[in-house]
């Protein structure tokens, strides 16, 4: 029987973890029902390899932008290098961009730069941007509300695992929120709670593999496959059987990844 269509809305593909092992992750991902999969570029000088990773395999999307816990270290992102990598027929999203203050908070001045110049980038690609936020719950509110009152935008809250006052702040925004792993995780009860109150037309699926395996592989490498695990305890969590919450989490997907969702591959 052929389980139910997902996407995997937030990978790593191109991290050491997969090396040469990217046609064989593919596979087991469609057998599974994982049909399409975002993997993410955390540093533009990667652009290339993940560029390449879409391009040789039909599942595979792309994205882009300077992950927050490399602002410091890396060169500051210019809205015309995003502007100009959205070009590409595969690549749908911004970033992944945003605020962590768990491990870096001395640059959280140059984060807020490099976040709001993503937000430019996602207003002029008309794509969504793809927030990484943790502990820094107040000042990512505050940017995304002050940026989406000057111009809107669209946005996808990637592996959310914050509280509920910034699910709040990103749904009255028409935002996204993104159920990782986690969401699976035993404890993780009252993050299940904020999702269940949640829109479901607002929700997507993801691994953000190769980290945050779900059960029943969790503390092992992720992989895009396992999105299904997760997809099968957050239907649970809304109350759905699987097949629905797949479809919904599908129409989800396409409806804020437009351009992945009307890609089609070359004859």
């Amino acid at each position: 029987m052929t389980p139910p269509a997902i996407t995997d809305s937030h990978c790593h593909l191109d991290f050491p973890d997969f090396e040469g092992e990217h046609a064989a992750l593919i596979a087991r991902a469609a057998e599974a029902g994982v049909r399409r999969m975002v993997t993410i570029c955390t540093k533009l000088k990667n652009a290339p390899t993940v560029r390449a990773l879409s391009e040789a395999h039909a599942p595979v999307f792309w994205a882009a932008g300077i992950h927050p816990m490399s602002v410091a270290a890396e060169p500051m992102a210019t809205v015309e290098e995003l502007v100009a990598l959205a070009e590409h027929p595969k690549f749908v999203g911004i970033g992944e961009t945003g605020l962590d203050y768990h491990y870096t908070a001395e640059s959280a001045a140059q984060q807020q730069d490099s976040l709001r110049l993503h937000i430019e980038a996602a207003r002029r690609t008309r794509l969504p941007l793809i927030i990484h936020a943790r502990d820094a719950d107040d000042d990512m509110a505050r940017i995304l509300t002050e940026e989406h009152r000057a111009a809107p935008y669209a946005c996808v809250m990637h592996c959310f695992s914050s509280y509920a006052a910034l699910a709040k702040a990103a749904l009255d925004l028409g935002f996204y929120l993104s159920m990782s792993g986690i969401t699976a995780f035993p404890k993780s009860g009252e993050l299940r709670e904020i999702f269940a109150a949640a829109p479901l037309d607002r929700i997507l699926v993801e691994t953000d593999s190769p980290y945050l395996a779900p059960p029943p592989n969790r503390g092992k490498r992720n992989e895009p496959a396992y999105t299904a695990h997760t997809a099968r305890k957050a239907a649970e969590t809304f109350g759905l059987d699987y097949a629905d919450f797949a479809a919904r989490t599908e129409a989800n997907f396409d409806r804020l990844f437009a351009k992945a969702a009307a890609w089609t591959a070359p004859a």
